[in-house]
């Protein structure tokens, strides 16, 4: 077997190990997953109080404020994984698809397309959880580390192109 081959073979296994992954904390029961008890053994809300910004929004219908310190800090940490783990997929899925297919272009378009549709299946998935509900904004979340990460490898790709 040729190097790029077992390369290939093996970004391909740990593409799917990430997927698996993925899969396996979104039927996770949000009460396996809340943070907010371990926040509070961590930092009394007192003291969390001071330090989140007085902002209130509100996210696919529900409010999200300071005024809940421990959930608001939730909040971000968990958006920040969302981006994180379609991140992390997106850069899985471009070098598998590198070992393939030559075209640059389509190795982006193809990585985005498939970390977007899993993401779009993950939210689907998350709907027959106990506790658990999917969010169509979750996939704009998700897509936010797709595109940070397909912005990389375009930028990487122009530069060594001027080279």
């Amino acid at each position: 077997m040729r190097k790029r081959s077992r390369l290939g073979l093996l970004w391909f296994i740990l593409t799917i190990a990430w997927m698996a992954f993925i899969f396996m904390k979104s039927a996770e029961p949000y009460s396996v997953q809340d943070m907010k008890p371990a926040l509070g053994s961590f930092v009394s809300e007192e003291k969390l109080l001071r330090y989140v910004p007085r902002w209130e929004f509100f996210y696919d219908g529900s409010l999200v404020s300071w005024r809940e310190p421990y959930h608001f800090v939730e909040f971000f940490i968990r958006k920040c994984g969302h981006i994180a783990e379609f991140a992390l997929l997106t850069l899985l899925l471009i070098l598998t698809l590198s070992a393939r297919v030559r075209s640059k272009g389509l190795v982006a378009a193809g990585s985005g397309l498939i970390a977007v549709l899993y993401a779009c299946s993950d939210e689907w998935h998350q709907t027959f959880v106990p506790g658990r509900t999917g969010h169509l904004a979750d996939v704009a979340v998700d897509s936010i580390g797709v595109v940070l990460v397909l912005a990389a490898y375009l930028i990487v790709i122009a530069a060594r192109r001027r080279r």
